[in-house]
């Protein structure tokens, strides 16, 4: 109980805030429903591109950041996001952290919903993932403004896992691509713009996420 106290006291306040109203978000949705049932989801702040356009309804580019289909679902994005998260709030801080994660996963999020109303095939989205690649992509903008300063195993660990988490998008169904890749591209420009704010203060633990 203990060392899962520490662990807890020794995340970042902000990131490890948002994990745990993700958290919260699905254990009262769960309560009261079927998290994997896309109708239910809709009802709840779930990602539909005709309700987001033609309804107006634009807030569902944000509430759908906090809502996964299953445990599984969350399981993955949070666990990512517990550590990768915490080493962007260290490097960019609190604020700039938030503008990256949010304001990526919002671009992710409305790139998702114009792909869908110019496809004309319409699918329920709904999960952190678009954050989470905008958390990535502007890892990666960390290693390029301070490539000089971080080891060549972790820049090539890095871009090794950002291309991995994209392929395996890629290759797997059920999967919002757009919002994934959109996010990613974001969150790399989004951190490139505080290029002078951002500095290589800690070592990005990418071997962890290696398998």
């Amino acid at each position: 109980m203990q060392e899962a106290i520490d662990f807890i006291k020794s995340r970042q306040p902000v990131n490890l805030a948002i994990v745990l109203t993700n958290i919260v978000v699905f254990l009262v949705l769960g309560i009261m429903g079927n998290t994997e049932n896309g109708y239910f989801m809709v009802l709840h702040g779930a990602n539909y591109g005709p309700y987001v356009v033609e309804g107006g309804q634009y807030y569902r580019l944000f509430t759908c950041m906090f809502l996964h289909f299953g445990v599984r679902h969350l399981f993955n994005n949070m666990l990512v996001l517990l550590f990768l998260g915490d080493e962007l709030e260290k490097i960019a801080g609190k604020l700039r952290f938030l503008v990256i994660y949010f304001g990526g996963g919002l671009i992710g999020n409305i790139v998702s919903v114009a792909y869908d109303m110019h496809t004309g095939e319409y699918s329920v989205s709904a999960g952190a993932s678009g954050a989470i690649f905008a958390v990535i992509g502007a890892l990666v903008a960390v290693i390029v403004l301070n490539k000089g300063r971080v080891p060549a195993y972790t820049r090539r660990r890095m871009f090794l896992m950002a291309s991995l988490s994209v392929l395996q998008g890629l290759t797997a169904t059920g999967v919002d691509n757009c919002a994934h890749i959109g996010g990613m591209a974001s969150g790399f420009l989004l951190a490139m713009l505080f290029h002078r704010k951002l500095t290589f203060k800690v070592r990005i633990p990418v071997e962890d996420f290696q398998g």
